[in-house]
């Protein structure tokens, strides 16, 4: 009977700790907002330049997919920027997707489909790229 009564609450437990999670390239779990359409939240710097747009996280690196939902995110980025090399913190939803093959580039992309928050860099991180002799 006391197994039985330890078994049942174990399994409450476990029943009541269920997440929606996503992994990431790199296998790292990234929560993704419940609404059953295959989105990742992910939080990272982004930089358009040159007609390239990337997303680093801590752990991976996307090229993101050039439409009309990142350029949204780069007017949105340009307030905070000092120089075009600037990266800025941003939290998006969006869908990963693999390269195409014989395609240079990072392993998997993100297309956009949502922008949850642009925020103010921090002059402490430095993470400014400089091109040429500046």
């Amino acid at each position: 009977m006391r197994r039985a009564l330890i078994l049942l609450v174990c399994l409450i437990a476990f029943a009541s700790c269920k997440k929606d999670n996503k992994k990431s390239a790199s296998g790292e779990h990234l929560e993704a907002i419940a609404k059953n359409d295959d989105l990742t939240l992910i939080k990272g710097e982004f930089i358009y330049y040159a007609d390239a747009a990337v997303l680093q996280t801590n752990t991976d690196i996307y090229g993101v997919v050039i439409d009309t939902k990142m350029h949204e995110l780069n007017e949105q980025v340009k307030k905070y920027k000092v120089a075009d090399t600037d990266m800025v913190p941003v939290e998006i939803r969006g869908k990963i997707i693999p390269k195409p093959e014989k395609e240079e580039g990072w392993p998997f992309r993100i297309e956009i489909k949502e922008i949850l928050n642009v925020s103010r860099p921090n002059p402490k991180d430095n993470n400014v790229i400089k091109l040429g002799n500046e």
